[in-house]
């Protein structure tokens, strides 16, 4: 049996997965249009790793280059993510994420935020501590576990 005070990794996630649901519940009331979700994502991609090349995006989506660059063209057309020359090779396009794109993923956030304070408003002050500290241990370790892939994945293609 599990104690309060030291619960097991697949307890934890099975509580964060819910959460995780939970939040995309709450954040579907800030509508993220005029964007799809796997669009939304290529925005934080780019956002994260402006300069990237198409074949690069995919694989961090886990899609295809053709599906991907469909994403694109619809992002590029509302005005939201660039294509640039790559300055080592003409040939090469570079992604970047526009202004306009980031100006809607700071709107979107703040909805999302806004949907959120009205959840932590109910409580305690010292449960939201714990949750803060926990959440930014939490967003440590995956972005830790995120760049070791980044290596790993860097090393293979070099």
């Amino acid at each position: 049996m599990t104690s309060p005070s030291s619960p097991e990794p697949d307890q934890v996630a099975r509580v964060t997965s819910e959460a995780a649901e939970l939040l995309g519940v709450l954040w579907g009331r800030a509508s993220t249009a005029p964007v799809s979700a796997s669009q939304l994502r290529v925005l934080f991609v780019l956002e994260h790793h402006g300069g990237i090349n198409l074949r690069t995006l995919a694989e961090t989506l886990g899609s295809s280059p053709s599906s991907t660059s469909r994403l694109c063209d619809r992002l590029q057309a509302v005005g939201f993510v660039e294509r640039r020359s790559a300055a080592g090779s003409r040939r090469e396009v570079e992604l970047y994420l526009s202004h306009r794109g980031r100006s809607f993923l700071t709107v979107l956030r703040g909805r999302r935020e806004s949907a959120l304070e009205s959840v932590l408003a109910q409580l305690p002050a010292a449960r939201r501590a714990a949750l803060l500290h926990g959440l930014e241990a939490f967003c440590l370790a995956a972005t830790d576990q995120l760049d070791e892939g980044d290596a790993a994945s860097d090393a293979r293609t070099a």
